[in-house]
């Protein structure tokens, strides 16, 4: 065990540290502040780091991540293929399997014409489903010195911002050695190691989302509940802080969703899509078929996320949305509709609520 408690391996040897240059592609929620870190701490913690080379479909983000922490830790490339010519480590956050997929044959079609003299690291961030990671590594092991290594993260931007999240990793061992020196303390908190298979890291990836999402779920259901009830909403709230303490599992995801629920801040750019929450949900649901797994509670939520996106998609087109992009946390819309309340105005739900108390009254 290395001295740092965060990194289960002994520290690689020192020619291949620090690498010539490290790349990162896709700076949404949370890939941004992972590269914003990266840039800022790779300098304090490998010797020698050179400014981050970053990429992203908008172009703005990337320029926005540059004025963030200067020309001298970051610089922009033109296109992916660009940073897969100069960089020895490219690390991937993208938002689903179609486009990370389509983003590594832009990528391996670009080392097919330049194949690479030293070892290149490709470090995949996105949550994706198991098989796509297999596909994925026969791209990449398909040409000389080239390397995969599954590595999707766990935390909320919150998280990430104060460099806490939970790195999970999988792959070649040199090369999740040398991922693990390059993002501990630079972007993430402690690395949990699941081996050469990987297939590893996105299953575990998605088991810890499932457990998110069925307490999201759960919290939804309570909220509606008190709604419906005419006990309020704040009680639920409040029974959280005083009855289930624990600090980890109040913080991510519950106490944050909850305050989310009860305000209604389903600001989707600020948190987890509700695109996102469906992906997953998707490949939860067909890994639990495929290993004869039933989870109810996510099919339930999954019903209920589909449910709130219908009812989004149709305030868009009435020109009603109060956010362009909702929040995984607006579930809640999904329990109040099959509760007959309104969805996403929770004041229609207050004074659908008083009507029905005078009414039986």
């Amino acid at each position: 065990m290395a001295a740092n408690s965060g990194l289960p391996f002994s520290r690689p040897p020192t020619p291949k540290m620090p690498p010539s240059q490290v790349g990162f592609i896709g700076l949404g929620n949370i890939g941004y502040l992972m590269a914003l870190n990266l840039a800022n701490c790779g300098p304090i913690h490998i010797k020698d780091f050179l400014p981050l080379l970053v990429w992203n479909r908008t172009a703005c983000k990337a320029g926005k991540l540059v004025n963030d922490v200067g020309v001298n830790k970051a610089r922009i490339a033109k296109k992916p293929e660009d940073i897969m010519q100069e960089c020895d480590i490219i690390i991937i956050n993208l938002s689903n399997d179609d486009v990370v997929r389509c983003m590594y044959q832009r990528l391996i079609a670009t080392l097919k014409n330049s194949p690479p003299i030293q070892d290149e690291i490709l470090v995949e961030t996105s949550t994706i489903y198991p098989s796509l990671a297999a596909e994925l590594d026969l791209m990449v092991s398909s040409l000389p010195n080239s390397h995969l290594v599954t590595c999707p993260v766990l935390g909320t931007p919150i998280i990430a911002d104060k460099l806490q999240l939970l790195l999970v990793m999988s792959g070649n061992y040199r090369a999740r050695r040398e991922i693990a020196y390059l993002l501990v303390l630079a972007a993430g908190r402690k690395v949990v190691d699941l081996g050469e298979d990987l297939e590893k890291a996105p299953i575990f990836k998605l088991m810890a989302n499932s457990m998110i999402l069925g307490n999201l779920e759960i919290l939804a259901e309570a909220f509606t509940f008190t709604e419906k009830s005419g006990i309020g909403a704040q009680n639920v709230r409040d029974l959280l802080s005083n009855y289930f303490p624990a600090p980890t599992f109040v913080s991510y995801p519950i106490l944050a969703c909850a305050d989310k629920m009860l305000h209604e801040q389903f600001d989707g750019e600020k948190g987890f899509s509700i695109d996102g929450g469906i992906k997953d949900a998707l490949h939860i649901r067909r890994l639990t078929a495929k290993h004869n797994y039933p989870m109810p509670a996510i099919d339930v939520a999954h019903q209920h996320l589909l449910t709130t996106r219908a009812i989004h998609t149709r305030h868009k087109s009435e020109d009603k949305a109060t956010f362009d992009v909702l929040d995984w946390s607006s579930i809640i819309a999904g329990t109040r509709a099959a509760a007959g309340l309104d969805g996403l105005d929770g004041r229609k739900v207050s004074e659908l609520l008083s009507e029905s108390l005078e009414h039986n009254l």
